[in-house]
């Protein structure tokens, strides 16, 4: 983890939203590399799977750090994570870096038809699983959830170990990415909330007799910048009311633990309701301006400033409105990248 605001790196956050191809999708992440920002990740909704789009992006690109964030540990078993992992980062180089997470109920219930079950010992397994897979020895694993035995990997274990992060809002979710995984990805945070899960981490890599510089903190953070910084604010209160209203119950508790409980309830209620209109008015600006970064560029410059004088926050991944056009993802890429930090 850094220790001034002047070492925090900046990456992408590959859109969320449906995109026109994979090729404007690959095209993001070029961008991002001549920009100089240091990862492009991917988020696996139920849109394009992240492994084949990822591999387009290896393929076309040479320097920048890529990797999912996140798939999920429910919809494919662990050890074909791993394998998954050894192929990527032989395509990519050595530039790969995988972001694991249980995600939702939402989506792994009503999308992927399979239990929301024991989430954070599944994220722990699927660590354990997975750098058993990527070791290349013969894996013999007996957990509370898999047991594994008498297989190895058929082909060359990754020549560079891929470091495996984790997702995670919650308290106990962040301890445990702070005990066993290479680092933690952190979604929907004021900086203040950002700080006190800061907490949970390092108390995670005590835990587990680590040292909390060594666990690499992303947080991707919703943002958009265009010289319509009206348009810019529209599209991220439109993307906030969505994933308050939308998906589940995890953004709305994130929210309360963070002091704006009333504001997430009456989201989700107005949304619940068929209410759209009423879900974007129960937005204050203050929100909208404590968990992103949306207005002129020099607003949304500013706006970043405050998370990267966060002290353990290593990289702010810059994310992007469901709604925002390509057009409008690429003049937010141009005008948010690291150059612009100075």
């Amino acid at each position: 983890m850094t220790d001034t605001d002047t070492d925090t790196d900046r990456s992408l956050h590959l859109p969320v939203a449906a995109q026109p191809s994979v090729d404007t999708i690959v095209d993001y992440a070029r961008r991002g590399e001549e920009r100089g920002y240091e990862y492009a990740w991917l988020p696996e909704t139920w849109g394009r799977d992240a492994p084949t789009v990822l591999t387009n992006i290896a393929r076309e690109t040479e320097t920048i750090g890529l990797g999912p964030s996140i798939v999920n540990v429910y919809s494919r078993s662990p050890a074909l994570l791993g394998q998954t992992a050894t192929t990527l980062q032989e395509v990519a180089d050595g530039r790969l870096r995988m972001g694991i997470a249980p995600s939702g109920p939402a989506v792994i219930e009503g999308w992927h038809g399979v239990d929301f079950d024991r989430p954070l010992r599944r994220t722990r397994e699927y660590l354990e699983i997975m750098r058993a897979v990527m070791s290349g020895e013969t894996v013999n694993y007996d957990g509370q959830i898999f047991s594994l035995s008498g297989f190895r990997l058929r082909c060359d274990p990754p020549e560079d170990p891929v470091p495996i992060d984790a997702a995670g809002m919650g308290p106990k979710s962040v301890e445990l990415a702070g005990r066993f995984a290479d680092g933690w990805h952190a979604t929907v945070f004021t900086s203040d909330g950002l700080e006190d899960r800061l907490e949970d981490l390092r108390r995670g890599a005590d835990l587990g007799d680590r040292d909390p510089e060594d666990v690499r903190v992303t947080l991707s953070l919703t943002a958009c910048a265009l010289e319509d910084g009206e348009r810019a604010r529209e599209l991220a209160r439109e993307h906030l009311a969505f994933y308050v209203g939308a998906m589940g119950t995890y953004y709305r508790e994130s929210l309360s633990r963070q002091g704006y409980e009333d504001e997430a309830n009456e989201i989700a209620a107005a949304w619940a309701s068929g209410d759209k209109e009423g879900a974007l008015e129960a937005i204050p600006e203050a929100l909208l301006d404590a968990i992103g970064a949306a207005g002129t560029p020099e607003r949304a410059r500013e706006e970043l400033r405050k998370f990267e004088e966060i002290d353990g926050l290593d990289d702010i991944a810059i994310g992007f409105p469901r709604g925002a056009t390509p057009e409008e993802i690429e003049d937010t890429i141009d005008h948010l990248a690291p150059a612009s930090k100075h």
